[in-house]
């Protein structure tokens, strides 16, 4: 029987690749080497100054995935004689925000490192979008083990892709529809709604606007928006960057009090693709806070996985209620 079992297993070879949902019509990215990652390691702390991989002098770092979900030079893809497969060709990348271990998030860094972090993420888009196979770069950074988050250290992570993401590409074609019924840009007109109806901003600077939309999808999703109609981080001035990085703690500072603990959530940049024209996109942040207004953590389960569809508990102006509250009163000396 055990012989049996054993040679009813899979061989165990390095799998990297790209699948493709004909369903959905979308890519899965496949990684074995996934598996080996470690858990909230005991040794040390493989981000902090002097690991083997960190040394010192530095304040931001980038660094290899050690466990990518992409290569570039990836294995030859399983042949398949109906599903399409494709080499998962891309870079991924760990982006460690500072040399300082017990910060709990970017706003215990300050403004001034974020908009370290910041130039570097823009760094970043620079170098890839001259690569000819670099299509789209994702910068996401994830916070809370309750989402999954494998080292406290503070860091994010950059995807570069040979396609471009599901969702963005649903923005895409959407503010492209838009564009082109209305002639005017669907994110401009999005922001001069919520700043009109006051009622969900977050908090409002003079050249970006966080608000929690009305549609939003999680309990404490918030967007932040550029006030410039621009579309590739690289096109985001200086002045504008040293305003985002303030808002960016000032909003984090309000998610990670407003239950008088830290918020479980993932920060994603949206941007438009590193390739072609997109005149008719805007760039922004999404944050999903992931506690529910009463502290209660929120699971996306049957009918946000098995549906498409999100369900909201209470209402995006009750939740914005409460963080602009916790943000006034306690991250805005």
């Amino acid at each position: 029987m055990g012989q049996e079992g054993e040679e009813s297993k899979p061989p165990r070879r390095l799998v990297q690749e790209l699948r493709w949902d004909p369903i959905l019509g979308e890519w899965v990215m496949v990684s074995n080497l996934r598996e080996a990652r470690p858990w909230r390691p005991r040794s040390g702390c493989p981000f902090c100054p002097g690991a083997p991989e960190t040394g010192y002098g530095w304040d931001v770092l980038v660094l290899d995935n050690k466990f990518p979900m992409l290569v570039q030079d990836p294995p030859e893809p399983t042949r398949h004689s109906f599903y399409r497969v494709a080499p998962a060709r891309g870079k991924c990348l760990v982006v460690v925000e500072s040399p300082r271990h017990d910060a709990g998030d970017l706003d215990e860094l300050g403004a001034n490192q974020v908009y370290k972090v910041m130039k570097t993420i823009q760094s970043l888009v620079e170098k890839y979008k001259e690569e000819e196979w670099a299509i789209y770069l994702l910068y996401f950074r994830n916070k809370g083990e309750e989402i999954g988050v494998s080292l406290t250290h503070p860091h994010a992570q950059v995807y570069v892709t040979p396609f471009i993401p599901s969702k963005i590409l649903r923005e895409l074609e959407n503010s492209r529809r838009y564009y082109e019924k209305n002639s005017e840009c669907l994110f401009c007109r999005i922001l001069r709604v919520e700043e009109s109806d006051k009622v969900r901003v977050v908090y409002s600077s003079r050249r970006w606007l966080a608000f929690i939309p009305f549609f939003a999808h999680w309990p404490f999703e918030v967007h932040i928006y550029p006030r410039r109609h621009v579309q590739l981080f690289t096109e985001v001035s200086d002045e504008e960057l040293e305003d985002l990085a303030s808002v960016l703690v000032k909003v984090l500072c309000g998610l990670n009090r407003v239950f008088n603990k830290p918020m479980p959530h993932m920060m994603v940049l949206h941007q438009a693709p590193l390739k072609g024209r997109h005149e008719d996109y805007h760039l922004h942040f999404e944050i999903y806070g992931a506690y529910r207004v009463s502290g209660r953590l929120k699971y996306a389960a049957g009918m946000e996985m098995g549906g498409g569809n999100f369900t909201y508990d209470s209402t995006p102006e009750q939740a914005a209620h409460m963080l602009r509250a916790s943000l006034q009163k306690k991250c805005i000396s």
